[in-house]
């Protein structure tokens, strides 16, 4: 759960794992993948050549339903990035969602990719049940539903490019 949709996570460096995102939701995997991540410094691993401006949207928005399209690092693989140049970058702000990523963090991960949990191109969920009615069928038994109440807004979160001199 985030504060926006409930997501599909897996870790981001992790290619079999992101590959069952794509197999779960039949996204075509020329479509990236927005990262999840602890913190804003966690940013500076993911992207290269990071705008002041984007620093400042970040101290101003994040953690929030905000998503900086940032220059990306050897570490955004194609397999994440959907083969662009950039990679989409995002803190959370929901109980769950930043508890997890410490979490992860503190194992070692550097961020989860985490779309929408539902089949490519449908609505977007907003709560644990969606998410087990759209894909319960299509998960394994290892994965897991963490419930985390109803999204407080709904939509996905805003996405802007910081590739350029401006946003």
């Amino acid at each position: 759960p985030t504060e926006t949709v409930y997501g599909l996570g897996a870790d981001a460096e992790n290619p079999d794992a992101v590959a069952k995102i794509y197999a779960v939701k039949q996204r075509p995997t020329d479509h990236p993948l927005i990262v999840h991540i602890a913190d804003k410094e966690v940013a500076k691993e993911w992207a290269v050549e990071i705008p002041q401006y984007a620093l400042k949207l970040a101290d101003a928005f994040w953690p929030g339903p905000m998503t900086l399209i940032l220059k990306r690092s050897s570490l955004a693989k194609d397999f994440i990035t959907g083969g662009q140049m950039s990679v989409g970058l995002r803190v959370p702000n929901h109980p769950v969602a930043p508890e997890l990523l410490r979490s992860f963090s503190e194992l070692g991960g550097k961020g989860i990719a985490a779309p929408s949990a539902n089949l490519f191109g449908r609505v977007s969920p907003t709560s644990a049940d969606a998410v087990h009615s759209e894909l319960g069928s299509r998960l394994s038994d290892d994965d897991l539903i963490l419930e985390g109440g109803n999204s407080a807004v709904g939509i996905e979160s805003t996405i802007i490019d910081c590739t350029q001199s401006s946003p």
